[in-house]
């Protein structure tokens, strides 16, 4: 059955230059966000959407509610910024458009409309704005420029209206069985150094780094707390249209990765994709056919398959992509036929990259988990590898902050040490997460031991 509704959604900066007719030679300084908008539009291409929508924080700005475009066909192209030779033409969705504005009237969002010049000649509003036209550059090289879109605008409305806002937009593309992707576009902080356009706060990269884990471990509870003075001393314009499009992933089995993130400008510029996880698996299968593998568990199964056959450590591939350049703990399980074969990995980061760390446990879960012999030739065909790469541990005191579906555990009594990893078959609660993770250090069920929760995300 086909899927409807939100199934991607991604954040995109928007920084002209990186369209060639306008960065030009400046084009090298942002090459790192280049590819991965890029591959950014593969991914989306790949899914097969029959609509982006786009929320562009350079839209029609309103205080108590949210614009949104309408009109046949949308126009723009990059004449402010010395390219007028770079043109844009969409088709707008109007069906979508009033499906839209009837879902937001549901929750009490006010929607107002304005149109382009080419459609309304007592318009102010030339072309559509950068915010749309830099990701949809990308995005309709892969898509097509027939794919039609709608543009909407961002609100300084609570995070709660913009998150409802969200569920409204997917509401309104599944009554119409639409699949979509959403495009949250949106630069990061602007006051990441003293000459950044916005000038300087500390607080900049603060921000910056946090929202990118954030979306890197696909934490919505996360992203909606982030502190006012955080946001305030940032100065930028990604977190609202990043909170709306969670809100059209609410309460579906989601996953992300982010693919980029620099500011050689000081502005901050990070590229991610968060969806459905059968989507991004999906649009992350360049073959389109047979099974769809992340880099992750393609690079644990190389590194198995070359030690075991030709006794040979392979290194990191050259093109490694910038999620997997950081540094964290790591475990790959290795399964025959759903049956546990080896798994082995490390809480804190033991190489210099979390790629390196995969080869590394990869091996190490085939030949050296002391509960199996090691994995033989014969058995390479067979085996199911899954990688979890892990956050940095945090003490909680008391039972009741264990949520085994969510959270990993680690449990400690002086030498003695035990983990459990989260979302396990027939681990359901928190004291039988616990009395588990006791027996696997060998710890007595009544003694009292230093807690830590973790999250992970998994790669299969």
């Amino acid at each position: 059955m086909k899927q409807t509704g939100v199934a991607l959604c991604i954040l995109a900066p928007h920084p002209p230059l990186l369209i060639p007719q306008v960065g030009r030679k400046d084009i090298s300084s942002v090459k790192g966000t280049q590819k991965a908008m890029e591959e950014l539009s593969h991914r989306v291409s790949r899914t097969e959407p029959d609509v982006i929508i786009i929320v562009s924080p350079h839209a029609p700005l309103f205080h108590d509610g949210i614009s949104i475009l309408t009109g046949d066909v949308l126009r723009g192209d990059f004449s402010r910024f010395g390219a007028p030779g770079a043109k844009y033409i969409f088709r707008n969705d109007s069906l979508l458009v009033s499906a839209i504005k009837d879902e937001a009237a549901e929750v009490g969002i006010k929607m107002y409309e304005y149109r382009l010049r080419n459609d309304d000649k007592y318009s102010r509003f030339d072309g559509l704005d950068h915010g749309v036209l830099v990701p949809m550059h990308f995005l309709s090289n892969k898509a097509g420029q027939d794919i039609p879109i709608v543009v909407m605008g961002t609100a300084p409305l609570d995070r709660a209206q913009l998150y409802n806002f969200g569920k409204a937009v997917d509401s309104a593309a599944e009554k119409l069985k639409r699949k979509a992707v959403f495009v949250a576009s949106g630069d990061l902080s602007h006051r990441l150094t003293p000459h950044a356009p916005a000038g300087y706060s500390r607080l900049g990269r603060e921000f910056d780094e946090r929202l990118m884990q954030l979306l890197r471990d696909m934490d919505t509870e996360g992203i909606l707390a982030i502190d006012d003075q955080l946001l305030d001393e940032a100065g930028e314009c990604g977190y609202r249209p990043v909170v709306t499009a969670l809100g059209t992933l609410s309460g579906k089995d989601v996953c992300s990765e982010v693919l980029s993130y620099e500011g050689p400008f000081g502005v901050g510029y990070g590229c991610a994709i968060f969806g459905l996880k059968t989507e991004l698996k999906e649009a992350n299968n360049p073959l389109q056919h047979g099974i769809c593998r992340s880099f992750p568990v393609e690079l644990a199964k190389s590194a198995v398959e070359s030690y075991i056959k030709h006794g040979r450590r392979i290194n990191p591939p050259p093109d490694i992509p910038r999620e997997f350049q950081r540094r964290a703990g790591v475990f790959c399980t290795l399964k025959i036929k759903g049956n546990l074969r080896g798994c082995i990995g490390t809480v804190k980061p033991t190489t210099g990259s979390i790629a390196e760390e995969i080869i590394r446990n990869a091996i190490a879960a085939a030949t050296g988990d002391p509960r199996f012999h090691p994995i033989s030739k014969s058995e390479l065909d067979d085996i199911s590898y899954s990688v979890d790469i892990l956050t940095p541990p945090v003490c909680v005191h008391s039972i009741d902050d264990l949520n085994p579906k969510v959270y990993g555990i680690i449990v400690s009594k002086g030498s003695k040490q035990g983990l459990l990893l989260p979302d396990l078959d027939g681990v359901d609660t928190g004291p039988e997460q616990l009395a588990i993770a006791k027996r696997k250090a060998g710890i007595s069920r009544d003694e009292d031991v230093e807690i830590k929760r973790f999250r992970v995300k998994r790669y299969t």
